[in-house]
């Protein structure tokens, strides 16, 4: 194609858009015309376009450049013509009929879930308790949620039907001992590894313990998974936060002191704590927590000091340094907070429900 040719065809188009973009009358002829014009995928501009292509090859420096000039005029004539409209206002016939001394009609506005919203306190009130925030992935390998956890092969809460576990696979190299550092799968033989949904969000603090050194002070909340029979107090899906501390000369005493001011910052007034001897295989003394609001106790979740063989997986060493560990239901905690007896209702979707919120 001929330079003079392209210029033309630029020449034209520009005087039609521009005379088309005055004509219009009001806003929809106006984007009837934008469109026409200037159109993502099939307006004339952008045809116009793809006959660059076809000029001659010295030409196209120059018809380039003409080009973007008559791409800005259009462009410029569109929103002219856009901010005379504005100005102009509505017509007659537009207000015809309207009294602007009637009260405009009140927005609806929308409610943040009452989870997320807890989540949320719950991050705030951990913070100022010098508690980091981790994240982790919700579909995991059975390091992770398992071997590193001190769970062994033959402990229930490996059987398939105690967990989610997903119909594909992590490839893992064959390895002569532990990863870099210490940390990680040993005597990994090396195949395909199952995944599953995680059971605990347990599995953020060794991936955050895998990659640094104490002392380790943080939380982790999300979803986590078990295939329970939802009732009042259970659900397939549910939230935890868990809480991890590693330093020297940790005790059970920082554990409950930090689970009590987390009680009385959350639930305000008059909070006590209350431990009962339990077993995870991730602690060593294993604990579960009891919390009492308004003379009513309520189990919240397990606790304890994190088992050496925990530390010892990540590459910690015991005689230098100890920890503790909670796992609290976040759905517990705002149904608690909320006295919300069934927490099944958060995920019925029912807005006269999560409006009170």
């Amino acid at each position: 194609m001929a330079l003079d040719e392209f210029l033309e065809e630029l020449d034209r188009l520009t005087a039609e858009a521009l005379l088309t973009f005055t004509a219009a009358g009001d806003a929809e002829a106006l984007e009837r015309a934008r469109v026409e014009f200037l159109g993502a995928r099939s307006g004339r501009l952008k045809n116009v376009q793809k006959s660059l292509a076809n000029v001659d090859r010295e030409d196209k420096p120059a018809a380039g450049k003409r080009f973007n000039d008559v791409k800005t005029a259009i462009e410029s004539g569109f929103q002219d013509a856009r901010q005379r409209l504005i100005a102009s206002g509505p017509s007659a016939a537009e207000t015809a009929g309207l009294d602007i001394t009637l009260p405009g009609s009140r927005p609806r506005l929308g409610h943040v879930h009452p989870i997320t919203r807890t989540i949320e306190d719950l991050k705030e009130i951990m913070g100022r308790l010098g508690f980091s925030v981790a994240a982790g992935p919700e579909v995991e390998d059975e390091w992770h949620n398992f071997e590193a956890l001190n769970i062994p092969q033959s402990h229930p809460a490996r059987d398939p039907l105690e967990n989610f576990f997903l119909a594909t696979a992590a490839r893992h190299e064959p390895a002569a001992g532990n990863s870099p550092g210490g940390k990680g799968p040993s005597g990994s033989q090396g195949g395909d590894r199952p995944l599953l949904l995680r059971s605990q969000t347990s599995t953020v603090q060794i991936r955050v313990m895998e990659h640094a050194e104490p002392p380790v002070r943080i939380i982790s909340l999300g979803r986590v998974y078990r295939p329970d029979t939802a009732d009042a107090t259970h659900y397939p899906m549910f939230h935890q936060i868990e809480g991890l501390l590693i330093d020297r000369h940790v005790t059970m005493a920082d554990l409950k002191s930090v689970l009590r001011l987390f009680a009385r910052s959350y639930f305000g007034g008059d909070v006590h704590i209350r431990f009962r001897p339990s077993f995870f295989p991730f602690t060593e003394p294993s604990v579960e927590v009891d919390m009492s609001w308004n003379d009513a106790w309520i189990e919240m979740g397990g606790a304890g000091m994190v088992d050496p063989n925990v530390l010892r997986a990540v590459g910690y060493d015991p005689d230098q340094v100890s920890g503790f560990a909670f796992g609290l239901g976040v759905e517990r905690v705002c149904a608690r907070r909320h006295q919300v007896t069934d927490i099944r209702e958060f995920y019925k979707n029912d807005v006269r429900f999560l409006e009170q919120f």
